[in-house]
C-alpha cells in the first residue's frame, strides 16, 4: 500500500456505515439467518442444518467507539454477530451490552507475537521452544479477560500481527484441545470444521479494495448458502487518535523488532 492511501485510508476516508447498514439490511432481506459464531458451531456440530444463514465476525484491533456504531446498526436490523477483543481493546461496558443484546463476545489472543516482541524472539526455529511459556500467559490473559467480563467466554479468535508473517507462525499455531478444555473454550475461529463448512469466506480490507475476495452484496446476490464476513472497525470511520497511536507503536516495535 502507498503512503498517500494509507493516510487516506486512516485520515480523510469518508464513514462507510451507511455502506454497513445497507449490507445488513440487504442480508436480512435475502433471507439470511444471522447467527453468532458460538451458535452457528454448535449446529454443525450437532449436525443440524443450519440453512441460509450469515455468519459475521468482528475482530477488535482498534477504535472500539467505531465497534459500538457497528453494532448499534445491528440491533436495528435484529442481526446477531460476534465480537472479539484485544487486550488493548478492552470496554467492558460494551461487551456486557454486546452478550446481553444476544450477540457474542470473544477473546481476539496475540500472546505468541507479543511473546516474541518482549523476548526479541527473531528465529522461527526457537519459537516453539517457548509454547509453554506462551501457554501459561494466554491462561492467565484468558481468565482476567473472563473474570472481568463477568460471562462465559467460549470462543476465540487469534489475531495477525507482522511478527506472525516475519516468523511464518500463526498465533494459534500453539492452540491445542487440551489447553481450550482446560479453559472452558469450546473453539477457536480458525477450527477448519468452521473453515469447511463455510460456502463464501469474506473479509474487508483498508481502502481502495474494501472486499477480498469478493464484496458481501455480490455473495449475496450469489445466493450462497452459508456466507462468512469479517471486518475490522478502521474500515469503516476514520479515528485519526487511535490510528496515529496504532502506527506509532507499529513503526517502533518494528525498530525494537530486529
Amino acid at each position: 500500500m502507498s503512503i498517500g492511501a494509507r493516510l487516506y485510508a486512516d485520515y480523510f476516508m469518508p464513514c462507510r456505515l451507511e455502506e454497513y447498514e445497507k449490507l445488513l439490511a440487504l442480508s436480512v432481506e435475502s433471507g439470511y439467518a444471522h447467527y453468532t459464531l458460538s451458535e452457528y458451531f454448535k449446529l454443525i456440530v450437532e449436525g443440524a442444518d443450519p440453512g441460509k444463514c450469515f455468519i459475521h465476525r468482528h475482530d477488535i484491533d482498534t477504535d472500539v467507539r467505531t465497534a459500538r456504531l457497528m453494532w448499534e446498526a445491528e440491533q436495528r436490523h435484529k442481526v446477531k454477530t460476534s465480537y472479539y477483543f484485544r487486550l488493548n481493546t478492552l470496554d467492558f461496558q460494551l461487551m456486557k451490552d454486546i452478550h446481553l443484546s444476544g450477540s457474542e463476545v470473544g477473546y481476539h489472543y496475540e500472546e505468541l507475537a507479543q511473546y516474541c516482541k518482549d523476548n526479541r524472539i527473531t528465529d522461527a526455529a526457537k519459537v516453539r521452544e517457548h509454547y509453554p511459556q506462551i501457554t501459561e500467559r494466554f491462561v492467565s490473559n484468558f481468565r482476567m479477560f473472563s473474570d472481568k467480563f463477568g460471562y462465559k467466554v467460549n470462543s476465540v479468535a487469534s489475531h495477525g500481527d507482522f511478527v506472525n508473517r516475519k516468523l511464518g507462525i500463526a498465533n494459534h499455531d500453539f492452540m491445542t484441545r487440551e489447553l481450550m478444555d482446560r479453559c472452558g473454550i469450546q473453539f477457536e475461529c480458525y477450527d477448519e470444521r468452521l473453515l469447511k463448512s463455510f460456502n463464501c469466506i469474506m473479509s474487508d480490507m483498508v481502502y481502495p479494495k474494501f472486499y477480498r475476495p469478493v464484496s458481501p452484496f455480490d455473495a449475496l446476490k450469489q445466493n450462497h448458502k452459508v456466507l462468512y464476513l469479517l471486518t475490522h472497525p478502521r474500515h469503516w470511520r476514520v479515528a485519526p487518535l487511535e490510528n496515529t497511536a496504532d502506527n506509532i507503536k507499529r513503526i517502533w516495535e518494528g525498530i525494537l523488532y530486529r
